[in-house]
């Protein structure tokens, strides 16, 4: 079994628990951020409802900053301000409105899991964390906490990103904090650590620390309520000096939470020296050919060929030009060659290599994926039968398609 934390890394004072939480709950009243969540859980008397803002909000914070999500959110909460409204929104719906947020699975499960709600559980929000996870598509222990707590008063902890950066400083955590042992010994901290009273606002509060003092560069550390409790800080501060254990008095090797001996303190990251995690993997490299049909709509304006994606994986239902993925290091010709053999099957016709003019590439980076569209347009002459048998597709005006369902990366294809 693993070596249990020493005393030093936990919260094991009650008294400084109490002041931890009280200052930084004083904190949070004062200069916690308006947002529009925030305002509906606050004031929304319905449980169900203010469990379902505070969902949505959660749901679309999910690697997406705030200030992108708030007009999202907006949008999203005035066209369904109920779970009941979702429920009968279709799927199209909710691409339309999420495009452009990215992770677009967040929205489906979402949808499919407000349809569960209504269907299998009359309408009834689940009012604890592990109901919430167990029961609701999409939802793990993070956003299950943060739902039970702010909207249902239930004691418990979070853990995202912020909480991970804060309590790693605040007890010179610097084991790889994305570690399952790591995670795990800072789940149980937040649960120790969460206010019985006010567990939403705490747990928001320490979010809130994490967003707009605590962060990854050049912290506010003079502006931070709890930083007589930061290990970081003091250390900082003092140095090595007795008023502060080292971070090596754990015993290298023994202690679950210290840094590897091969990463010793550097005195000019100070607080950034936590928390520290394993070097990421690069994102693999993709090639997609990518073209832009164009036609002459029976209104004289232009049109355009998109087509819509498998109902699962990458950018699953959003919809596109004709795309085929590109084997790396492919010759331009063969490009052409192997594009014009995809198109014929939206055409219904011979399409010639030669007759793709090319656009230009265009990068866009997912969060796993460095992907290049290689982009070619194609004027098509008279008209052209679309396949029922295909994939489904439609032509759209140069409006139809800014308000479709269409991914970023095509946006950015349609620019170029």
């Amino acid at each position: 079994a693993p070596a249990p934390p020493p005393a030093r890394h936990l919260f094991s004072d009650p008294a400084e628990v109490e002041a931890l939480r009280g200052n930084l709950l004083a904190w949070y009243h004062r200069c916690k951020r308006d947002l529009p969540w925030r305002a509906l859980a606050a004031t929304e008397p319905d449980a169900d409802r203010r469990g379902y803002a505070v969902w949505v909000s959660e749901i679309m914070l999910q690697q997406t900053q705030v200030a992108t999500v708030i007009n999202y959110y907006n949008r999203w909460m005035q066209k369904w301000p109920t779970l009941q409204a979702l429920a009968q929104a279709s799927l199209e719906e909710v691409n339309e409105l999420w495009a452009g947020l990215g992770y677009y699975s967040r929205g489906k499960r979402l949808q499919e899991a407000a349809r569960k709600v209504v269907s299998e559980l009359a309408g009834r929000m689940p009012r604890t964390a592990e109901d919430l996870q167990k029961l609701l598509p999409g939802v793990g222990r993070y956003t299950a906490g943060a739902i039970a707590s702010i909207s249902y008063g239930q004691a418990t902890g979070v853990v995202d990103g912020n909480v991970i950066r804060v309590l790693c400083r605040l007890r010179c955590i610097g084991a790889d904090s994305s570690s399952p042992a790591v995670i795990e010994q800072l789940w149980d901290m937040a649960n120790a650590l969460v206010d019985r009273s006010r567990p939403g606002d705490f747990n928001q509060a320490l979010m809130e620390l994490g967003a707009t003092v605590c962060v990854p560069k050049a912290p506010l550390c003079g502006e931070c309520p709890v930083k007589q409790h930061c290990q970081a800080w003091c250390r900082k501060l003092f140095g090595n000096t007795p008023k502060v254990p080292d971070v090596e008095d754990c015993g290298v090797g023994d202690c679950p939470l210290c840094p590897p001996a091969t990463e010793p303190w550097d005195s000019n990251l100070g607080v950034t020296n936590f928390p520290r995690k394993a070097a990421k993997k690069p994102p693999r490299a993709m090639r997609t050919a990518t073209c832009v049909l164009e036609r002459r709509g029976c209104h004289g304006a232009p049109e355009y060929l998109i087509v819509q994606r498998p109902s699962s994986g990458l950018l699953a239902g959003l919809w596109e030009f004709p795309s085929l993925p590109l084997a790396q290091d492919l010759q331009e010709e063969r490009e052409r060659e192997e594009l014009a053999d995809h198109l014929q099957v939206w055409t219904g016709r011979p399409v010639a290599a030669k007759g793709l003019r090319f656009i230009g590439e265009v990068i866009h980076i997912f969060s796993h994926i460095h992907q290049t569209y290689v982009v070619y347009s194609l004027p098509l002459d008279g008209d052209m039968t679309l396949d029922p048998a295909l994939s489904p597709s439609r032509w759209v005006t140069e409006d139809e398609f800014h308000a479709s369902a269409v991914s970023t990366a095509m946006k950015k294809v349609w620019r170029a």
